[in-house]
């Protein structure tokens, strides 16, 4: 008979799930993935082996009669292989179970400088060899939940309703007119830009050719990648990133945060029950407050708060001793990440939404408040990161949005944009997150160029 082709998950969830009848029906099995560890003892041996499809590995074990005895004893760790064997039950040791090798082939040998040792290794060291550091235990955690909370993006978009726009990576504007953008040229000496006859760049952020499609679909939404050129080595900042940007027709700021409260629970819970073996690891490892804080999060009703009034708590704290980097606290100021987590830690001790900005500090397609000094935005700040997420309920009105854009000097590059005002428009409001940031606070990982496969960032790239 030949052996059955089974799966690390498959396994475990036939053992851990599966009736008596399941697990019996388990004859001779063939398994195909790579050696993390082996130990040879003389007479017995264990391989701890993964194929990738579980973050748990499974222990094969060997004896001096086992076939090919040879070929198992000298496995290296990084080995790729194809193992043969039986299933043995071991409900009173860590593992539940483990496989009884009856043969096994050498599929790819590893060289002898395999950087990937049974060792604790740096993550400076593992960023340096970002092709190899997929299989090291700390990124299959990383990257299998960066697939699941990528897909619980979408299935809460999904759920709700909300239709997937791709937008184009390839602009001619800069989004909120910060200037830091990529240039896109082609390698004609002559005429660099002949290409599309005019300057082009990579997209900063899909919100302006996402909105156009709120006006068509009511509730509608962009998932992808995003550039700045900013010359920022910070461990939040990278050059090439993952925006989710969704848009709602008839939506103002207090919707808009109604949503952005229920898709942060929601991918919150969707991990959690998704990836638990995952997210065990990153708190015993990485952070041990992590899914205490998670959970809190999960099960809070999100406060709100008005920027002025969060200003007037931090000058308070001021007076009262409290010891801000920047303790010159003004209205009117871009808040720094010391003061947003002050007002979500310690005056809400939980997550905050901060409204009601001062109109110079933010970009010009918010909506300015009857005040005339301030717009209907939104940053939604947790406690240990600050910022997460932010939005605001977009310019609808011609007059005003044109008067801004002649200001900064967009309202002819923009014309098509300026027409969504003038053929139907309506209220609407959008917020973005960015996707690697909100995997960092998932996780608890503190540098984006962990969580992204291949970091861009500025005096930096191999791949």
């Amino acid at each position: 008979m030949e052996p059955m082709k089974i799966t690390n998950f498959e396994l475990y969830d036939i053992v851990t799930n599966g009736d008596q009848e399941e697990i019996n029906s388990l004859e001779t099995l063939e398994l195909q993935g790579w050696v993390k560890t082996n130990r040879d003892n003389g007479s017995i041996g264990f391989v701890e082996f993964n194929d990738g499809t579980y973050f748990k590995s499974v222990q094969l074990v060997y004896t001096d009669k086992s076939q090919n005895h040879d070929v198992l004893s000298s496995l290296k760790t990084g080995a790729a292989i194809t193992v043969t064997g039986k299933l043995v039950l071991t409900p009173e040791n860590k593992q539940p179970f483990e496989i009884a090798v009856e043969s096994c082939s050498l599929e790819g040998d590893v060289d002898d400088d395999y950087p990937l040792q049974k060792k604790r290794h740096s993550f400076e060291f593992l960023r340096e060899i970002a092709h190899i550091r997929p299989r090291a235990n700390t990124f299959q955690a990383v990257y299998r939940v960066r697939s699941v909370l990528s897909f619980a993006i979408h299935e809460f978009f999904q759920n709700n309703g909300f239709i997937y726009v791709h937008t184009p990576l390839i602009t001619t504007n800069d989004g909120e007119g910060a200037g830091n953008v990529f240039d896109v040229v082609t390698h004609d000496t002559k005429d660099p830009n002949s290409f599309y006859g005019r300057k082009v760049n990579l997209t900063v952020t899909g919100q302006l050719h996402v909105e156009p499609f709120a006006l068509a679909f009511r509730d509608v939404y962009t998932f992808g990648p995003a550039f700045r050129a900013e010359h920022s080595n910070t461990v939040r900042h990278a050059s090439e990133f993952w925006m989710v940007e969704p848009e709602m027709a008839f939506t103002d700021l207090e919707g808009n945060m109604d949503v952005i409260e229920d898709c942060v629970k929601f991918c919150i819970n969707y991990i959690m029950s998704a990836c638990p073996q995952e997210m065990e690891f990153f708190n015993n490892m990485i952070d041990k407050t992590l899914l205490e804080r998670l959970n809190h999060v999960a099960n809070s009703d999100f406060k709100r708060m008005t920027y002025t009034e969060g200003v007037e708590l931090l000058k308070k704290a001021v007076k009262e001793g409290h010891k801000f980097e920047n303790n010159n606290i003004e209205w009117g100021m871009d808040l720094q990440s010391e003061h947003e987590r002050y007002l979500t830690e310690e005056i809400v001790k939980g997550p905050l939404f901060l409204t009601d900005y001062p109109k110079e500090i933010k970009a010009f397609y918010m909506r300015e408040n009857d005040d005339g000094k301030t717009v209907a935005a939104c940053d939604l700040l947790v406690p240990a990161v600050g910022e997460l997420v932010g939005g605001s309920q977009r310019e609808e009105r011609y007059d005003i949005l044109l008067k801004k854009m002649q200001k900064l000097g967009n309202d002819k590059e923009l014309d098509w944009y300026l027409d969504t005002r003038r053929y139907g428009g309506c209220k609407h409001s959008g917020f973005g997150i960015g996707f690697d940031r909100l995997l960092m606070y998932i996780t608890g990982m503190q540098n984006i160029r962990d969580v992204q496969p291949y970091p861009r960032t500025s005096n930096s790239i191999k791949y």
